[in-house]
């Protein structure tokens, strides 16, 4: 089995071994096992079953994650994306009155354009013709922005309606007090060198939170999975053709683009920032085999939409497995066998809470984060995009509008200070593309 993982993975040429990628492989899943629920108690609203829905996120993540384990070989884990799914159910489906079935025909012809664009190599000359200074900006914010979904999955940070955010109080706030205390044990830990310092952090806090009444023993192990039937192969396309004239036409394509557009610069953005940090990277600052790690999300996100669930991307959380040492595809491999597992074993998986995951993002948020150290201070062309895309990723909660405005930044500066060959071709189309779709589009 040993010879098969290295000939299948290449271990030995990533440094890495088998315990490191199957320990990698747990905490990523068991820093995204979240959408597990939090997938179908979204899509729900429209009124697709739950249960149908907690099946088919757990059949569309192992799919597409097991499609990166064996194409691509990276430890990148793909789920139904946060964001992409509330856009799905409130804004499209409730908000504007379209059918559940034909929103999936949208997120169905979005993966086939991904499919076209992978196959004719455009995804992978994005990906590689991001300047390195973006490369490094769009990893730390990344890591700005996951630690920012863990202080709000950990109670820590909460709405406020006067300062947008603010500090949760921690008086008899014993999520928020174990997040923190997570936190501090992964931190102690990695401090003295132990493997897997961020899955026992995890494990730690969810042993303590038993017996404090935050979380609960289940009280079955196993529980028979509900049908897919009625969301499998459910897709509408009636409202797919070109009359612009009719709503129906014109709605549907608006709300194609607009999954279009996120995932597109969402998966982009992660494979370039996680890929970074894991130094994955050449010597010349692309991202090998990119073209196999954008077709397995394509293909994924097609998948989904048969299977019954919104947009499925590459999940940043994926930094959790990378930063326990995860390097290769056989990360993937665990994640998504995991996945494949919690289809039978949801009330194991229901017992990690949230303020026991909380501490391992914000902990990869640190790490994500020593990405700016490689950024050239001096230089404020290339600096400036860098930090742009920094803040802009946590303060608008999106990696797709960090990309933008680093983008748009780097061309900007560029032109001001007569630097103008430094901007790729590549870089000049997508500023303007971003420009042109910002004025008449919106985000």
């Amino acid at each position: 089995m040993n010879n098969w993982f290295e000939s299948q993975f290449k271990l030995k040429e990533r440094q890495t071994d088998v315990r490191t990628e199957v320990m990698a492989g747990i905490t990523t899943f068991m820093t995204m096992a979240y959408i597990i629920f939090v997938n179908p108690g979204i899509l729900s609203e429209t009124g697709m079953p739950f249960g149908a829905l907690m099946v088919s996120t757990c059949l569309a993540a192992a799919f597409a994650t097991l499609l990166m384990a064996f194409i691509a070989n990276y430890p990148i884990a793909l789920a139904s994306g946060m964001g992409l799914n509330a856009f799905f159910a409130f804004t499209v489906v409730i908000g504007m009155n379209v059918p559940w079935q034909v929103a999936l025909a949208a997120v169905f012809i979005e993966g086939i354009i991904f499919i076209i664009l992978t196959l004719t190599r455009f995804r992978e000359h994005l990906v590689n013709g991001v300047p390195m200074s973006l490369k490094y900006g769009i990893a730390a914010g990344i890591g700005l922005f996951i630690a920012l979904i863990g202080f709000q999955n950990g109670g820590v940070i909460v709405s406020h309606p006067a300062t947008m955010v603010g500090q949760a109080s921690f008086n008899n706030n014993l999520p928020a007090i174990l997040t923190i205390l997570g936190l501090v044990i992964i931190g102690a830990l990695e401090a003295k060198k132990i493997k897997g310092a961020i899955l026992w952090g995890i494990l730690i806090i969810t042993a303590i939170s038993i017996p404090l009444g935050v979380t609960s023993m289940p009280t079955s192990i196993v529980s028979a999975p509900p049908s897919i039937a009625p969301i499998f192969m459910k897709m509408d396309f009636s409202w797919v053709g070109f009359n612009f004239a009719n709503p129906n036409v014109a709605n549907f394509w608006i709300i194609m683009f607009a999954f279009f557009f996120v995932d597109f610069f969402d998966t982009v953005g992660t494979l370039v920032g996680v890929s970074g940090r894991a130094n994955l990277l050449d010597e010349k600052g692309n991202l090998p085999r990119a073209r196999e790690a954008l077709m397995a999300d394509a293909v994924g996100t097609v998948g989904g939409a048969v299977l019954g669930v919104s947009t499925v991307t590459s999940y940043v959380e994926s930094a959790a497995g990378i930063g326990v040492g995860g390097r290769t595809g056989l990360a993937s491999l665990v994640t998504g066998l995991l996945f494949l597992a919690a289809i039978f074993f949801n009330p194991i998986v229901s017992i990690v809470p949230a303020c026991a995951t909380a501490p391992a993002l914000i902990f990869v948020g640190v790490y994500m984060m020593m990405s700016v150290t490689k950024l050239d201070f001096d230089d404020w062309t290339e600096l400036l995009p860098a930090m742009v895309a920094i803040f802009a990723m946590p303060f608008a909660y999106s990696i797709a509008a960090g990309i933008v405005f680093g983008v748009v930044t780097f061309v900007a500066v560029k032109l001001l200070t007569g630097r103008v060959k430094e901007v790729s071709p590549m870089i000049w189309a997508l500023a303007i593309i971003f420009i042109l779709k910002e004025l008449f589009i919106g985000h």
